[in-house]
């Protein structure tokens, strides 16, 4: 359940802040390891 909380807050994040497909992507792992490094959906 924590991954799928955790993807959903990095998609959400790179929708806002991704301008293109290739940042987007880029914008989504950057978060998805961010959230997981600080422990915040643990």
């Amino acid at each position: 359940m924590s991954k799928l909380l955790r993807g959903l807050a990095a998609g959400y994040g790179a929708k806002k802040l991704g301008g293109g497909c290739f940042t987007t992507i880029l914008v989504f792992i950057f978060l998805w390891w961010l959230l997981g490094n600080f422990g915040i959906f643990q």
